[in-house]
């Protein structure tokens, strides 16, 4: 993308003012913060802030030695726009705005809420910087027939970009942008998935916070390079076939005083009341999504990391948090809507505005919501009454299934709803089935460490785990490290314990996942209908013995037969029903030896026999491996086309 250097008059059109001051603005980005420009024949940097209540805003930096009052700031709308130009100021200056508000005796430094590139952490200055950058994921970017989302394979890597690996010999130095593009691509490349989720890049003053406390939102952290590297990262990661979704964070923002917080002498972007506007969990501020320019701040926002960066979705943080005025709050410490009820009427027109948005600007981008509550309908569409995100992420099954497989299994005959509720509701919504970081931290162990019995007994559970997560419907999404049973829990100052990948026992792990990603992508009973309830079928399943059989099936009707033993007791001649006559090809044994199990299976498959069994005219009598999953496909029968086969009548005369 190529700014442009563009002659001065203003940066604010009637068209921006309008379109801000309304709320529907999706791209300020292109008119606030700082730009290279020409007036009167001199390049230099026009700056542009919105501060309503201040009573004077110069910008101050490296071109002017930080000298206060040197380049002032002009009110340029009643609204409080405030506009000037820096002759001879230059892309990689440091700058802040000084605010002196009409507030008495208020004056601050404050960062561009608009600013572009920051300087590491401690410092708190924005950057004057270019986005110019050669791209080179032309054929990724013009795909003009993309599969449906809805039907297409979607396995997600989530990955913390700090701790994914470091620089051993430079003090465990955490990779930069342009590092780590090559060996995560390999990563993901080896493991089949389709898409990387990263945890916040946007600019972030707390390193412990993993990104989720912003106070750059059009700024990628300077922790790991400048904005052309983390380009340079999108860009390797698109040529190498791999998408990219982006976590972004609307729901909150932290109190730094040289942030948004307070910005001009009232609370602009924030709520004045506390039981509106400060977030009790985690001690930040909640946006006021009522306020037109926040609403347009926000939409710009989420579209500059959507066009700028060419990000292919957003997973959208803490959407829970913004819906409900009582999320986390006891009586009293909440206020109620105009309607009297719980809901943040400003926040759900806020979040239908910004998916309507991306479904006109960008249909194909991915808006995928990590919201934990039974609010109805967040990814169905707009018109329709919902919230208008593509997916959800179904932390319910996260929870109950770890629940699960952390028990004991001579107790896990009396839980197996744990498994089974799911099927009430999997088709409500259109789910992402996550095993995130949020699990992984904070005393909760890694997902290795969750899971009951001896070390043999861990793993094969573990294996399990991914095998039926990779079955159920729904898209996939897996932190960093449980793709090879990482044993400790993830820890952000640290690094992934790459070691254990010389550790057959845990290479097989890894090897599995690969598996199942290439066994997901390539059959489309695994993903086409994910969304869909002629996408599953309940064949059976035995309590007393914990065995659950299912089906997934494609928009022909072909299916993939999986059971799950959620035992460590190998079940022999275990018969099960099924339509199709023949030979039911093994696609996956959770206990095969190149994955660490035990080497109980089938010998690559079975042929049915004739026994009606479940509701069907056949069966398959099967060996079902210790605490182990197994996909077997149904036998494909040829299509034939009846005018190049089919015996031609004789004419008659």
């Amino acid at each position: 993308m190529s700014t442009g250097i563009r002659p001065l008059n203003s940066l604010f059109g009637e068209d921006d003012r309008h379109l801000f001051h309304e709320g529907t603005h999706r791209r300020a980005y292109r008119t606030f913060g700082a730009h290279r420009a020409v007036r009167d024949g001199q390049a230099g940097i026009a700056f542009s802030l919105w501060a309503p209540n201040a009573a004077g805003v110069s910008v101050v930096g490296d071109f002017n030695d930080w000298s206060l009052g040197a380049h002032p700031l002009a009110l340029c709308s009643a609204a409080g726009i405030w506009e000037g130009f820096v002759p001879g100021a230059a892309n990689g200056h440091k700058y802040k705005f000084h605010i002196v508000s009409k507030e008495l005796g208020y004056a601050v430094f404050k960062t561009d809420p608009y600013g572009r590139y920051f300087e590491p952490a401690p410092g708190t200055a924005s950057i004057v910087w270019d986005l110019d950058y050669e791209w080179g994921d032309r054929a990724w970017m013009s795909r003009q027939e993309r599969p449906s989302a809805e039907r297409a394979p979607m396995s997600i890597y989530e990955v913390h970009l700090g701790s994914w690996m470091r620089v051993a010999k430079e003090a465990a130095r955490s990779l930069g942008y342009r590092e780590i593009a090559k060996p995560l691509a390999d990563h993901v490349s080896r493991l089949g998935f389709t898409h990387v989720e990263l945890l916040p890049v946007m600019e972030h003053p707390f390193f412990g916070s993993w990104g989720y406390q912003v106070t750059g939102y059009f700024a990628p952290t300077s922790r790991y390079g400048t904005p052309q590297d983390f380009m340079y990262l999108v860009d390797y990661l698109h040529q190498r076939g791999i998408g990219v979704i982006l976590d972004w964070v609307p729901a909150h923002f932290p109190s730094d005083a040289h942030a948004l917080g307070f910005f001009d002498g009232t609370h602009l972007y924030e709520h004045a009341d506390p039981r509106k506007g400060f977030h009790p969990d985690w001690n930040s501020l909640i946006f006021n999504y009522d306020r037109t320019e926040v609403r347009s701040f926000l939409l710009s926002s989420a579209m500059f990391w959507l066009d700028v960066y060419h990000a292919d979705g957003l997973r959208v943080d803490g959407v829970a948090s913004m819906l409900y005025l009582d999320y986390s709050r006891a009586e009293g410490e909440w206020l109620p809507n105009e309607l009297g009820g719980r809901e943040n009427l400003g926040a759900i027109s806020l979040l239908r505005e910004l998916n309507e948005a991306t479904a006109i600007d960008r249909p194909e981008a991915h808006m995928i919501a990590e919201e934990s509550t039974s609010f109805p309908m967040v990814s169905r569409p707009v018109a329709d009454g919902g919230l208008g995100f593509g997916m959800k992420w179904d932390l319910g099954w996260m929870h109950d299934t770890l629940t699960f497989l952390g028990r004991d299994p001579i107790h896990r005959k009396w839980h197996m709803s744990e498994l089974t509720f799911r099927a009430m509701y999997q088709f409500r919504e259109n789910f992402v089935l996550p095993l995130s970081h949020d699990e992984v931290v904070y005393g909760k162990g890694s997902l290795l460490g969750k899971m009951a019995g001896d070390d043999w007994q861990q793993r094969a559970n573990l294996r399990l785990l991914f095998a039926y997560q990779f079955a159920l419907p729904g898209k996939k999404l897996l932190f960093m490290g449980g793709e090879f049973g990482q044993r400790t829990e993830w820890n952000h100052d640290g690094v992934l314990d790459w070691a254990l990948m010389e550790d057959p026992r845990h290479r097989g792990i890894a090897d599995l996942v690969s598996r199942l990603n290439v066994v997901y992508r390539e059959t489309p009973a695994l993903h086409q209908l994910d969304f869909s309830p002629e996408g599953y079928e309940w064949i059976t399943g035995d309590t007393e013995h914990c065995v659950y059989v299912f089906a997934r099936c494609d928009a022909a009707g072909r299916r993939v037969l999986v059971i799950v033993n959620l035992t460590p007791v190998p079940r022999y001649e275990w018969l099960v029903g099924v339509d199709e006559p023949g030979f039911w090809r093994e696609l996956v044994n959770t206990d095969a030896e190149e994955y660490g199990g035990s080497g109980v299976g089938n010998f690559g498959g079975k042929d049915t026999f004739a026994s009606p069994l479940h509701g069907r005219l056949h069966s398959l009598s099967l060996t079902l491996p210790p605490l182990g999953a197994l996909y077997l496909h149904a036998p494909v029968v040829p299509l034939v086309d009846p005018k190049s086969t089919a015996r031609k009548k004789p004419r008659r005369r």
